[in-house]
């Protein structure tokens, strides 16, 4: 287990300049943006015991992060495609 926080900006650095972008021009990738982050500071808690949760919670959450993870970089593929 990783202690270390998935920030997008170090997951996806190539597309930093597409990612500010997109969350100022596409209301749904903001949103996105935001909920990947909000999971993914809550399971940097959890993983670093400032807020423990249950195994089974700390699961979830993961999948849920991936989730948003890999459909945010869809829409950054598309829009690196598109340009």
């Amino acid at each position: 287990m990783s202690h270390t926080p998935h920030e997008l900006a170090d997951e996806f650095p190539e597309h930093a300049d597409r990612m500010h972008k997109l969350k100022t021009e596409d209301a749904h990738f903001a949103k996105l943006f935001d909920d990947y982050h909000e999971i993914n500071r809550t399971i940097h808690r959890a993983e670093t015991n400032v807020e423990p949760v249950e195994e089974l919670t700390e699961v979830a959450m993961r999948k849920q992060r991936v989730a948003l993870k890999d459909e945010i970089y869809r829409i950054l593929a598309a829009a690196a495609a598109a340009a």
